[in-house]
């Protein structure tokens, strides 16, 4: 190194030293600001270059007075090495002190942001500085006379243990304690769970956190002011709120940040860290939904509960638990192709063959859905055919699965005349008839023959009292499960009631209201006032309405107790445009289907678990949303709304303005109306809102719509400054 060179790097070095000191001497009131901290993020990167360049220092340093190194050699026609030695040793530990400061001052500013807090940071921080004094006291020292080669050994042994142990810690608070031993240690330390014995949050829900959350989230490194280390600190929360809302999985914090797009910044994990799988997802809100118990334990869930199904498939069943099932594992490919959105199999257990089916969505279903199983009919054991429209005639399809134990067709079609179909399952030990048409007299002809049945459940239909007695009386190894009797126990709350039919329409359409529950009545109202069990009229399905509307619905029940109250909105649509173009781009993250979202009557939901989040909604935060729509015949124009996404505190928010472009030609469009919508304030709940513009009648042929999102958030929100994103998922022309 020149001369020249090594003086003002030797310059850069004594200020670096003066720098730091005074850094550590005001810590506590230094801020540091926004421009200045990603300098301070970059210190993750850096750090590596002055560890590898202070080590090969160091191992020189320790051979620097070998004679190998010493001896003179200018006499000899050997080239002297001695001399170059020195000078790249010098150079090399100059290099390396320079950028051990670079990374100090980077992590002493990345320290200052919130979330690096805890012993492990602190011992982090002044191995660091202890390293980056040494490195400089050695090189400033190795020109003195007193500089021997025991205080050179020594002083590079020392550095070299206190660079080692800096790292060390640095590692700790960005993967966690154990990182580079865990895989082998985890196999030392755990014995296997007992299944009986598992906890449904120490030994199903821990492990997802300590896996993929807690490198940042722990005492030590305190991101967003939350540990999730243990159960305390959970409940807590952190700087953004509690985690969760018990039983309520859609607007948990949690999942709503899983949920985020990859690139978004508050997507958890961070892009660049492992990511959650779909089934560790499924788990965490699964949890969630069931009030997030820390105490409970998987076998105290229900037999047919989402969470214990996945559950019970991560643990190794004992000896004394398993099952002899007489029959080998399915292949592997076939379980995986005939896995579908609406028809789920998975393991009873860990290495168990035998399997559990649900089928879902009864527009889906067909008697095919079932015929398809017969690659796997010997596996199956457990299969749920809840709401699904089955008849009778599909329970030949159902009597090929020889093997199965448990069957669930509550609430189906079927009416028991053929259920000697299901006679020849020597099996079977449970069925679920609750919800169904069967006749007293069916079951008495036909329930005997059952050879393996140990329990029917029954309650929800027409069977009296009497008639089950009987039953039981003639089939004393059966128990017959009547359920719940309104009149004879304390009274339960009623789900509430669904929309029957689509939610937009064009020109008129019917108020469709359906419950799961037979014999409920369903009120509503249309003025925005609660229903009552008294005034409100009752659902029949033949009311009509022909404008947009807000149902409020209310079920009742003689022996129960009423539902809660639930909005539906119905969206009149009036005019599809023959075309629609986007004059500038959407988010790339929110893409949906381009222009043909707005009008392909999909709705978006807030259920970051849908796939409707996902697909559904296209949004903007750049630029304007534009959307130029063409009508081939003049239509009368006299509104237009667009179906938003309002969530403050993700940073979802309504347009700040709208307006409505409108004329006979494309280039010749004059402003017909605005709007500004009403801003969120702090805490606002989340909510789906049309929002837009009425204004006096239009003809045109084409429409332009400008959306714009707004340019900062408030000084209340958590990213205040920050363009706030927009997110439309249908726009309704009138």
């Amino acid at each position: 190194m020149q001369k020249k060179l090594a003086g003002l790097a030797e310059q850069a070095l004594f200020a670096s030293a003066v720098f730091i000191l005074v850094l550590l001497l005001f810590e506590s009131k230094i801020v540091i600001p926004v421009w200045l901290q990603p300098i301070g993020r970059l210190h993750p990167l850096i750090l590596h270059f002055p560890i590898v360049i202070l080590l090969l220092a160091v191992v020189m340093e320790v051979f620097r007075f070998n004679k190998a190194n010493t001896i003179n050699r200018s006499e000899s026609r050997i080239p002297d090495i001695s001399e170059f030695y020195r000078t790249f040793s010098t150079n090399l530990l100059l290099v390396g002190a320079l950028l051990a400061a670079v990374t100090v001052i980077m992590g002493l500013f990345l320290s200052r942001e919130d979330g690096y807090t805890g012993a492990v940071v602190q011992w982090h921080k002044w191995t660091g500085v202890l390293t980056f004094y040494l490195a400089a006291l050695i090189y400033w020292s190795r020109r003195k006379t007193w500089y021997s080669p025991a205080i050179a050994q020594t002083g590079a042994v020392l550095m070299g243990i206190v660079l080692i142990g800096a790292g060390h810690y640095g590692s700790v608070i960005t993967h966690g304690e154990d990182f580079i031993l865990a895989p082998v240690t985890h196999q030392l330390k755990s014995a296997p769970v007992d299944l009986q014995q598992a906890l449904v949050f120490n030994d199903v829900i821990k492990p997802i956190f300590e896996q993929k959350c807690t490198s940042c989230h722990n005492p030590e490194k305190l991101k967003g002011e939350l540990a999730l280390t243990d159960a305390e600190a959970i409940r807590k929360g952190g700087k953004s709120g509690k985690l969760y809302v018990a039983g309520d999985p859609d607007v948990s914090l949690l999942l709503k940040r899983i949920h985020l797009p990859v690139d978004e910044k508050k997507h958890m994990p961070p892009s660049g860290k492992a990511q959650l799988t779909e089934a560790e997802i499924r788990l965490l809100a699964l949890w969630v939904k069931g009030r997030a118990e820390f105490t409970k334990k998987v076998v105290d869930l229900p037999a047919t509960d989402s969470l214990r199904i996945m559950a019970v498939a991560l643990f190794k069943p004992t000896k004394q638990a398993e099952p002899g099932f007489a029959f080998d594992a399915a292949d592997e490919e076939t379980v995986k192709k005939l896995n579908t959105d609406y028809r789920t199999i998975a393991p009873l257990a860990k290495e168990s063959p035998a399997l559990a089916v649900n089928l879902y969505n009864k527009a889906t279903y067909s008697p095919e859905k079932l015929q398809e199983l017969s690659p796997i009919k010997s596996q199956v054991v457990y299969l749920n055919l809840n709401k699904m429209p089955v008849k009778d005639a599909d329970l030949k399809y159902i009597g090929q699965f020889e093997n199965l134990e448990k069957l669930d067709v509550n609430f189906t079609d079927i009416t028991g005349k053929e259920l000697n179909q299901l006679a020849s399952l020597n099996h079977l030990k449970s069925l679920a008839l609750s919800g169904t048409a069967v006749k007293y007299a069916d079951l008495r002809n036909q329930i005997g023959t059952f050879k393996k049945l140990k329990t029917v459940a029954l309650w929800e239909t027409r069977l009296t009292d009497e008639e089950i007695h009987q039953l039981q009386k003639a089939n004393p190894r059966i128990q017959f499960i009547a359920g719940f009797d309104g009149e004879k126990s304390e009274p339960i709350r009623l789900n509430p009631p669904q929309l029957k039919n689509t939610a937009i329409f064009a020109q008129s359409t019917p108020i469709q209201l359906r419950h799961p529950i037979k014999g409920v009545e369903i009120r509503y109202t249309t003025d925005g006032t609660d229903p009552d069990s008294i005034h409100s009229p009752i659902n029949n399905d033949k009311t009509i309405i022909t404008g947009s509307t807000i149902i409020k619905a209310k079920a009742y029940k003689s022996g129960w107790f009423s539902s809660p109250v639930v909005t539906f909105n119905y969206y009149k649509s009036g005019y599809k445009p023959d075309s629609a173009n986007l004059l500038m781009p959407l988010n790339p993250v929110h893409q949906a289907e381009g222009a043909n979202t707005f009008f392909d009557h999909k709705l978006g939901t807030f259920n970051a678990n849908s796939p409707a989040w996902a697909n559904n909604w296209a949004g903007v935060r750049k630029n304007d949303l534009v959307l130029v729509s063409e009508f081939k015949k003049p239509v009368n124009v006299t509104s237009v709304d667009l179906r938003t996404m309002i969530e403050p505190e993700t940073g979802i928010f309504p347009p700040a303005e709208i307006e409505i472009w409108g004329g006979d030609k494309r280039d010749n469009l004059k402003l017909i109306a605005t709007a500004h919508p009403e801003m969120p304030i702090k805490k606002s709940d989340p909510v789906l809102k049309a929002i837009g513009c009425t204004f006096k009648p239009h003809t045109v042929s084409y429409l332009k719509i400008v959306a714009k999102p707004v340019p900062k958030l408030p000084e209340w929100h958590g990213n205040k400054g920050k363009q706030a994103l927009l997110l439309v998922d249908e726009v309704f022309i009138n």
